[in-house]
């Protein structure tokens, strides 16, 4: 085993001094966890300041790889993911164990789910051979709202959602757009946001991932052991409606709106039959379907505003434009909620002119 972490190209350390304290953190645990330290490699960056970097174990650990998460304690807490990774693994799913964590450098080391997220095997003009990961996933998704407690996690009450839709006009209209509202467009959408949260807080609370889609669903080495869950680190205790409009009205792909709609009822079903919602609920909120599904859109127009404004933060402030990218797939999902119901008609139009979109005029149907 080598005692030494080889200089790679593709780990590059911004900060000797941090190189510094990763080393003397990790050389330490070699021994103890088969390392081969210079397998040193990037597995991983998310939006975040976070990075995750993969190792090869030896000494009969063949192909076998565990992670470290290199997150600055001045940027990223840690503390969240550890309490949350507890709080899932408890709820029986397949998420990463915790090995090692230098709390006070932002170092740890996890056991690695794999290097293939569920993404990567999706098609969206295949729909039906996604119905089974989708199905899977809902599961998923079941188990851990039915593990929910309230008072354990952050809540996700109304100063947070109001936070989260001021992302959109302080970065994606102002900042990336470079567009000052009037007073008439400012009252427009000052509207339009008191309507959405109003909306989303009528919905029960459970544990909520907050980003739960096939990007941060992990597949599985072993194809009879369940999808791992990452990226939990954010988890709150909020709407019911919040993960299923985030796996369903995913940030990366879209699909046609009858898969979205045959995953949702499948859901829906379980859901109140599990007393999540509906009359065997303590709430009764959510028993009838079509109830329920203009719920989840709402949530969902909550989700893509402040996507579209996180987007635009991080292409702007962190330098990585390739995720205002996917600032199209946003706006189509925003005005194609807006569109279905006569009061965010008003935000349709402004979202309109923020977009420079020339509508035609003409009759319209489906609005609710």
């Amino acid at each position: 085993m080598s005692d030494s972490i080889s200089p790679i190209s593709s780990v590059v350390w911004a900060d000797p001094a941090r190189q510094h304290s990763f080393e003397s953190w990790l050389k330490p645990l070699a021994a103890q966890h088969s390392l081969n330290l210079s397998s040193l490699r990037i597995a991983s960056a998310d939006a975040s300041f976070r990075r995750y970097l993969r190792l090869d174990r030896v000494q009969g650990h063949p192909g076998d790889s565990l992670i470290v998460m290199d997150a600055p304690p001045n940027k990223e807490n840690c503390a969240p993911f550890v309490q949350v990774q507890q709080l899932m693994q408890q709820a029986g799913l397949n998420v990463p164990a915790i090995l090692d964590w230098n709390q006070a450098q932002g170092f740890m080391l996890i056991s690695d789910l794999g290097s293939r997220t569920l993404i990567e095997v999706l098609d969206p003009d295949q729909p039906r051979d996604a119905e089974a990961w989708y199905r899977h996933a809902v599961d998923l998704l079941l188990q851990w709202q039915l593990a929910s407690k309230p008072g354990v996690l952050p809540a996700y009450d109304e100063a947070l959602l109001r936070r989260e839709l001021q992302l959109f006009p302080d970065w994606y209209i102002a900042q990336h757009r470079k567009l000052q509202l009037d007073d008439k467009q400012q009252a427009t959408l000052s509207k339009a946001f008191d309507q959405i949260v109003a909306h989303n807080l009528q919905a029960p609370s459970v544990y909520v991932h907050r980003d739960f889609m096939a990007r941060n669903l992990m597949l599985p080495a072993d194809p009879t052991q369940p999808l791992g869950v990452l990226d939990f680190q954010d988890a709150v205790y909020g709407p019911v409606t919040y993960d299923i409009a985030s796996l369903l009205r995913d940030a990366f792909l879209t699909w046609e709106e009858d898969f979205v709609i045959d995953i949702t009822v499948r859901y829906w079903e379980k859901a109140r039959k599990a007393g999540l919602v509906g009359a065997k609920s303590a709430s009764g909120w959510g028993d009838d379907f079509g109830e329920f599904y203009r719920a989840v859109e709402w949530m969902g127009l909550q989700r893509h505003l402040k996507v579209a404004g996180i987007f635009a933060r991080i292409t702007l402030r962190d330098g990585k434009p390739k995720y205002l990218a996917d600032a199209p797939r946003f706006i189509h999902y925003i005005r194609s909620t807006c569109s279905r119901y006569r009061e965010l008609g008003p935000l349709l139009r402004l979202v309109d002119q923020i977009e420079n979109i020339q509508v035609q005029t003409g009759y319209a149907y489906g609005r609710m």
